[in-house]
């Protein structure tokens, strides 16, 4: 572990407030999102009773054997279990892939349906309900409550943007969104940057909005000026019953750099177990994420060119996991 790195304290929005002024301002304060893209939302709606039945049922998959879990291998729509060491999000620094192992649950569509074809949408991969009951109701009902949440900070983002509201609910967006749950455990294996080891490798998300709810167990760095040398990286407080919210690159992209995609990792200590759950929220497979006419002028011209969600994504998905031809299945 790093010595004397400091804790960052984000700002908090009130998700329950009947002042949106007050949130759309303190959304636009530098600190708050244009500085590093982080931030907290309280009163959400989602009970901490019903997170902390969500940890635990977590923790009871991550507890099983690993040839049950290599059973539920990810596929190639990204669906169900990712091993430790499986993703590489930082190659310039690290030796090996991330010391954690994670589950991936979508959007579940019948096989029949048409959309089911996508590459991101379809049907989950489950554990049998005989091993682990009342998982994937747990696990759905979460989903659609996580969802809501997203939706809701969505609107206050487009506000800050001088937007409508309902800017992002549009069909493209997220009327039909891109919506992914991935459960992770880090192992008790202690980090070393000198070393190449990481929980989790310096990274940026790479859609609209990241949820992301945490154990007790900090690790989570960020780092606000991705262009600094040497970075400054700072560890996130935890705030218990909130959420952490992380804009990512597509957001970046959409506000012309007004709203910043912020470099996270996690580091840990020796002998720590850390659960999280992050939920990745983007716009649907066909949408084309280019500067919004709000956020651009002669002065301010477009930094990003335009892109396609699925293009996007399918090329970062493919940069940072290994090929499933190199398991050996139990």
């Amino acid at each position: 572990m790093e010595d004397r790195i400091k804790a960052s304290k984000l700002n908090s929005i009130d998700l329950s407030s009947a002042d949106i002024t007050t949130s759309v301002s303190l959304l636009k304060q530098l600190d708050a999102c244009m500085d590093s893209g982080f931030f907290y939302v309280t009163n959400h709606g989602i009970s901490e009773e019903f997170m902390d039945h969500v940890f635990t049922q977590s923790k009871n998959f991550f507890d099983l054997p690993l040839e049950e879990k290599m059973k539920l291998l990810r596929n190639e729509k990204h669906r169900g279990y990712t091993p430790v060491l499986d993703e590489l999000l930082d190659p310039a620094n690290q030796i090996h892939g991330d010391h954690k192992e994670g589950f991936y649950i979508g959007i579940e569509l019948p096989e029949d349906d048409p959309q089911a074809q996508r590459p991101f949408y379809g049907t989950n991969l489950w554990p049998d309900s005989d091993i682990l009951p009342g998982w994937r109701q747990t696990m759905e009902k979460y989903h659609q409550q996580a969802l809501e949440v997203v939706k809701k900070t969505a609107r206050l983002i487009a506000l800050a943007l001088d937007l409508d509201a309902n800017f992002f609910e549009q069909p493209e967006m997220l009327g039909e969104p891109i919506a992914i749950l991935r459960l992770l455990h880090y192992e008790g294996q202690a980090s070393d940057p000198a070393k190449g080891r990481y929980g989790a490798g310096a990274h940026s998300d790479y859609g609209l909005i990241t949820l992301l709810a945490t154990d007790c167990v900090s690790g989570l760095q960020i780092c606000k000026d991705k262009d600094a040398k040497p970075q400054v990286w700072e560890y996130v407080e935890l705030l218990k019953g909130a959420f952490v919210v992380n804009l990512g690159d597509m957001l970046e992209r959409w506000s012309n750099g007004v709203f910043r995609s912020t470099l996270h990792r996690v580091l840990l200590g020796n002998g720590e177990d850390r659960y999280s759950i992050p939920y990745f929220v983007l716009p649907s497979h066909d949408c084309v994420v280019e500067c919004l006419p709000t956020c651009q002028s002669e002065q301010n011209p477009p930094k990003f060119p335009p892109i396609r969600c699925e293009t996007y994504l399918l090329q970062k998905y493919q940069n940072t996991h290994a090929d499933l031809s190199t398991y050996k299945l139990f």
